[in-house]
C-alpha cells in the first residue's frame, strides 16, 4: 500500500506534507535495516499501520496553531511524525525511554526537514513540561499511563475539547477503563476502510483536576 492511501483520507494537504508522507517509506525502511524499530511484517504496510493509524487521532482532534502535545512512548516515531507532518503550527515533544529508537526519530525528523519537533531520550515522569494533549499508541493499560502523566497535562485549554490524553487502542477495553467513567471512545473502522481498522479505537480521558 502506497502513500496514496494517505492523499485520499486527507486531500487538503499541501505539497510541503504530501513530500514529507511520501518520503517517510524510504526513510524508515533505510533506518529500519539499522536499527529495527518497525517490525518486518508492518515495514511493508507502513502507510496502513503506522501512518494512516496515527492520523486517526487527527479525525477526532485537530490541534490548534501554538499548541503543544506529548508522545510518550514514540518508539520509531508514532504517532508523533505524521501528526507533526499533518499540524505543522503545533509543537509536538517525542519522548522514549529506549535511545535507539529517538536516534531513528531524530534521524527521520532530520531527514523530512520537520521543524516542530522535539526528540528526547527520557522517561516521561522525568520531564518537567505541560502540555496540552498526550498521545500513544498503546504502551501500557491505561492506569499505568495515567500515573506516568500526572501533571503533565496543561489546565488551561486552547481547544473546545479539554485538554487530556488521546490513546491509540485495539480491542476490548471495558476491564482497562472501568476506573475511568469520563472517557469517550471513537472507533476507528468508520472512518478508515481497511481490515486493519476493524478494532481499532482512539480513547479520549480529559484531564480532571480538583478544584
Amino acid at each position: 500500500m502506497d502513500v496514496n492511501v494517505i492523499y485520499s483520507y486527507f486531500p487538503d494537504l499541501t505539497e510541503e506534507q504530501k513530500k514529507q508522507f511520501s518520503e517517510l517509506e524510504f526513510l524508515y525502511k533505510d533506518w529500519n535495516q539499522k536499527i529495527n524499530v518497525v517490525s518486518r511484517k508492518d515495514i511493508d504496510e507502513l502507510y496502513i499501520r503506522h501512518v494512516l493509524h496515527s492520523l486517526g487521532i487527527a479525525k477526532i482532534q485537530k490541534f490548534l496553531p501554538n499548541s503543544s502535545v506529548l508522545d510518550v512512548g514514540t518508539g520509531g516515531g508514532f504517532p508523533g511524525i505524521p501528526l507533526a507532518i499533518l499540524f505543522p503550527e503545533t509543537q509536538f515533544t517525542l519522548v522514549d525511554a529506549i535511545g535507539k529508537k529517538i536516534k531513528v526519530v531524530q534521524e527521520v525528523v532530520d531527514g523530512l526537514g520537520i521543524t516542530n519537533v522535539k526528540a528526547m531520550h527520557t522517561r516521561v515522569e522525568d520531564l518537567d513540561v505541560k502540555f496540552d494533549f498526550i498521545v500513544s499508541r498503546a504502551v501500557a493499560a491505561m492506569p499505568t499511563f495515567v500515573h506516568w502523566v500526572k501533571g503533565k497535562i496543561k489546565k488551561e485549554s486552547l481547544h473546545e475539547r479539554k485538554n487530556g490524553i488521546l490513546y491509540l487502542k485495539g480491542g476490548d477495553l471495558s476491564e482497562e477503563l472501568k476506573d475511568y467513567r469520563n472517557t469517550e471512545i471513537f472507533d476507528l473502522e468508520p472512518l478508515f476502510e481497511e481490515d486493519f481498522f476493524e478494532t481499532k479505537k482512539v480513547v479520549y480521558l480529559p484531564q480532571k483536576y480538583k478544584g
